[in-house]
C-alpha cells in the first residue's frame, strides 16, 4: 500500500516537473513576487552602480569571446559576434529579468557548441569553460538571488546540462566537466544563501515593526484604561457627595414644600442611578487590575502626597530639589492626580535612563494654569540596559491631552532632560458680597 502511495506520488512529481520549469523559466520570469506590504531586497538599489563593471566585463568577454569562436573553432568573424554578444549581455540582464538572462547565455552557448563542431578537430579544446562558463556563473549568481529556489534549481541543471552538450558537440563524445559544474552549483548555492539571509531579515525587521507597534498600542490603551479608573473614582466621589447632599438637604430648611422634597429626591435618584451606570461601564476595567498599586478603593494621590514621593525618590540615593512659586490651592481631582502622575513618572525616568543626575522639580501655580518642570542633570554614569521599550512619555501626553493642556519634552544643553507640562487650572471664582452678607459664621 504504501509503496503504491509513493509510487503515484513520484509519477505525478514527474508529471508536473515540465509545468514547472515553464512556470519558472517561461511564464513568470522565474522572479518571486514582492508580498503586499513587504520590502524589495536593499540590494535591488544598488543595481546602476553594479551594471558599471558588469558592462566593462562584458566588454572584455565580448571581445574574449569573438577571438576564440574564430581563430579556435573557426566560426565566421559575424556568427561570432552574434553568439558573443548575448553571453556578454546576459549578466546585466540577469539583474533586471533574471529568466531571459539564463536563456541568453544557455542558448548562445548552445549554438556555440552546435557551430563550433563543424569547424573542430578531435583534440579541440572544450568550449564550456573558455566562453560559456563566466557568463553562466554570473547569471545563476544574481538569478539565485531575485528567484524561487525551484527556479535556481532548474536553472542549474539545465545549465549544466547545456555545458555538457556543447562540449560534448565539440569533442565528439563525453567528457569530465565536473569543474564547471562545481562552479555553477557554488554560484547558485552562495546566490541562494544570501537571498535566504536577506528574507530574513527582512521578516525580522517586519515581525520587530509590528512588535514596537502592538506594544505601543497595548501601552495606550493600558494607560487609558488607568486614566479611565481614575476619572471613575474622581467622578464617583462628586456623584457620592451629591447623592448624600441631596438625601440631607430637605433636613436642613425649615418645613420645606412636597416640590422641593421632590426635586431634591429626583436629583440624589439621578445620581444613583448615574453613579451605577458609571461604576457598571468602568468596574471591567477595575476588576483586570493584578498589581500591587490596584486596590480599588485606595485613595488616587494629588500634589499633597509629593513630599512623600520626594522622601521616597531621595530615600534611593537621588538628589532632588523641590521649588514651588504662586500660592498653593486645591484643584480638581482630575488635575491633581493627573500632575502627581507626571511628576511620578518624569522622576522614574530620571532614575531610570539618567543614574546619578540631580533632579529639579518646579510646581508653579498661576491664575488659569496649573505649570510643572522636572528637569535633571547629565548622568555621571552610563545607564543599564531597560528590558523592553518605555512609555512613560505617552502616558505622560495621553494626561496632559486629557486635560486640554500641554506637554514638552527634550534634552538641555547640559545634556541633561527636561519635562514641562502645563495644565489648565481656572481660579474658583470669587465669593460675591451677597454671600458674605447672608454668611452667618462670624
Amino acid at each position: 500500500m504504501k509503496r503504491g502511495i509513493t509510487a503515484g506520488r513520484l509519477t505525478a512529481a514527474l508529471r508536473a516537473v515540465p509545468r514547472h520549469l515553464r512556470e519558472d523559466l517561461w511564464t513568470t520570469a522565474a522572479e518571486e513576487p514582492t508580498p503586499a506590504g513587504g520590502r524589495r531586497p536593499a540590494w535591488l538599489e544598488w543595481r546602476p552602480a553594479i551594471v558599471v563593471p558588469l558592462v566593462v566585463l562584458g566588454v572584455v568577454m565580448l571581445a574574449g569571446n569573438v577571438n576564440t569562436y574564430h581563430f579556435r573553432y573557426g566560426i565566421p568573424m559575424g556568427p561570432a559576434v552574434l553568439l558573443a554578444a548575448p553571453q556578454a549581455a546576459a549578466p546585466v540582464l540577469a539583474l533586471y529579468r533574471p529568466a531571459l538572462g539564463w536563456w541568453a547565455a544557455t542558448g548562445a552557448l548552445l549554438l556555440a557548441g552546435y557551430a563550433a563542431a563543424a569547424g573542430a578537430g578531435p583534440f579541440t579544446a572544450p568550449l564550456w569553460e573558455r566562453t560559456g562558463l563566466p557568463a553562466q556563473a554570473a547569471v545563476l549568481f544574481f538569478a539565485a538571488l531575485r528567484v524561487r529556489p525551484r527556479a535556481t534549481a532548474g536553472m542549474l541543471v539545465l545549465g549544466v546540462l547545456a555545458g555538457a552538450l556543447a562540449n560534448g558537440w565539440v569533442s565528439g563524445g563525453y567528457r569530465d566537466d565536473q569543474l564547471p559544474a562545481l562552479t555553477l552549483l557554488v554560484c547558485a548555492l552562495v546566490g541562494a544563501l544570501l537571498r535566504g539571509r536577506q528574507k530574513a531579515r527582512t521578516a525580522l525587521v517586519a515581525q520587530e515593526e509590528l512588535t514596537a507597534e502592538e506594544r505601543a498600542r497595548r501601552t495606550l490603551l493600558e494607560e487609558r484604561n488607568r486614566i479611565a479608573r481614575e476619572l471613575h473614582d474622581v467622578v464617583a466621589h462628586h456623584m457620592s457627595v451629591i447623592s448624600i447632599q441631596a438625601q440631607v438637604a430637605p433636613h436642613l430648611a425649615e418645613n420645606p414644600s412636597d416640590e422641593l422634597r421632590e426635586n431634591l429626591r429626583g436629583i440624589r435618584q439621578n445620581a444613583v442611578e448615574a453613579l451605577t451606570e458609571l461604576r457598571r461601564v468602568l468596574g471591567v476595567l477595575r476588576s483586570g487590575d493584578t498589581g500591587p498599586d490596584s486596590a480599588p478603593h485606595a485613595p488616587q494621590p494629588t500634589l499633597d502626597r509629593l513630599g512623600e514621593l520626594v522622601g521616597n525618590v531621595r530615600g534611593a540615593g537621588v538628589e532632588v530639589a523641590v521649588a514651588t512659586t504662586g500660592a498653593p490651592r486645591p484643584l480638581s481631582p482630575g488635575t491633581e492626580l493627573s500632575a502627581f502622575r507626571i511628576v511620578q513618572e518624569a522622576l522614574s525616568n530620571a532614575m531610570r535612563h539618567a543614574p546619578g543626575a540631580a533632579v529639579r522639580i518646579a510646581v508653579g501655580y498661576r491664575p488659569d494654569r496649573l505649570t510643572l518642570r522636572v528637569t535633571n542633570t547629565a548622568p555621571d554614569r552610563p545607564a543599564p540596559p531597560s528590558p523592553g521599550a518605555g512609555h512613560g512619555l505617552l502616558g505622560m501626553r495621553e494626561r496632559t491631552a486629557m486635560l486640554g493642556g500641554e506637554l514638552a519634552t527634550g534634552p538641555t544643553p547640559d545634556g541633561g532632560y527636561e519635562v514641562t507640562a502645563i495644565l489648565p487650572a481656572p481660579a474658583p471664582p470669587a465669593p460675591h458680597p451677597s454671600d458674605d452678607a447672608q454668611d452667618p459664621t462670624p
